[in-house]
């Protein structure tokens, strides 16, 4: 069954970096700036950062590619109070700009930094250990969520949301303090990974993994959680995405998957409609009803093992248009209605 309506009260109050992953093609991305807008429907300020390149926030909220700068992108819902809501602002993080800005706030490299990016410098070691790099990403979320003296004049955030990488590759990403260990024992950059993973492991985070109702990304999910408990990172809810309607009963269901379904009764609602029964169109239509009852049959399969896992659990509905910027807001308003904004 899908999740039921909740009251008014979040299920993660206390948290301020929300991370979300998934295996690829799930819509991880479209979950979180659908959380973004939700969190922000409370007058929250939020953060929507996206750290792998490929300018989705951009596209999803139809606005012009994002530069290494934080930029207000849209509002929150509207409230039933009337009260206005907050503004999600957005970041696109890339390593070499985050480099240059760890240089110039921690150690007062600014033109000597853009020196070093001139000489490839920067390009080396952000490719050379790939932890390094990590560290630079995670290090612009942890640096937005725990906003000090040395960012002046920057907006501080109620709450960050993360479009991070897929499920294979979220623990070493936010493991960072491990993933480091062989390359970096003392130091700046392992000194900034341990304050790091102090946020990342707190009950300030949750990582939420968005899934579909298929058997692999599934699977991967149920990995995905065993791996980040086991290092120690702070499990959230898992959001199970382009989730098809249950607009025919159980019974009709069972009848279409056994194919015993009444040829004549569905051949006289179509004359009723209108449309001519031929059998070439009975026997696709029947088909069509065999095919998706299989198809539910399979995903409540699915879905039993998922509320298996021992975490809330969320549920999306699938878009028959796609995903537009009013899209994103029905599917907002459907998280906050279930209690995970």
């Amino acid at each position: 069954m899908a999740p039921q309506t909740t009251s008014s009260t979040p299920d993660w109050p206390k948290v301020r970096l929300h991370v979300v992953t998934g295996k690829g093609g799930t819509g991880k991305s479209t979950v979180a700036a659908s959380l973004a807008l939700a969190l922000a429907s409370h007058g929250k300020n939020v953060l929507l950062c996206e750290v792998e390149g490929r300018q989705g926030i951009a596209r999803m909220f139809d606005v012009d590619p994002l530069p290494y700068a934080e930029r207000p992108i849209a509002r929150g819902l509207r409230r039933e109070d009337e009260r206005p809501p907050g503004v999600v602002h957005a970041l696109h993080i890339d390593p070499e700009s985050a480099l240059l800005e760890y240089l110039a706030m921690y150690y007062k490299l600014g033109r000597a930094g853009k020196a070093l990016d001139r000489f490839g410098v920067i390009e080396f070691a952000t490719t050379i250990a790939p932890g390094v790099r990590d560290v630079l990403l995670t290090g612009k979320v942890f640096e937005a969520v725990q906003r000090n003296s040395r960012n002046k004049n920057a907006i501080e955030y109620d709450a960050v949301v993360l479009d991070a990488p897929p499920t294979g590759r979220i623990g070493q990403f936010l493991n960072v303090s491990g993933e480091l260990a062989g390359l970096a024992k003392v130091g700046p950059i392992k000194n900034q990974s341990d304050t790091m993973m102090t946020l990342f492991r707190s009950p300030r985070t949750a990582i939420h993994l968005v899934t579909v109702l298929e058997e692999m990304p599934v699977q991967e999910t149920h990995d995905g959680i065993v791996e980040l408990r086991a290092a120690g990172l702070p499990v959230g809810g898992v959001v199970v995405n382009s989730v098809r309607p249950r607009d025919i009963g159980d019974d009709d269901l069972a009848r279409a998957r056994a194919g015993t379904l009444d040829r004549e009764a569905l051949a006289a609602d179509l004359k009723a409609g209108g449309v001519e029964a031929s059998d070439v169109l009975l026997d696709g239509l029947l088909l069509q009803a065999h095919d998706h009852a299989e198809r539910r049959d399979l995903e409540d399969g699915q879905r039993a093992l998922v509320a298996d896992f021992g975490v809330p659990v969320y549920e999306l509905p699938r878009l028959a248009g796609g995903v537009d910027l009013g899209g994103l807001y029905d599917l907002a308003a459907t998280l906050r209605d279930q209690g995970m904004a």
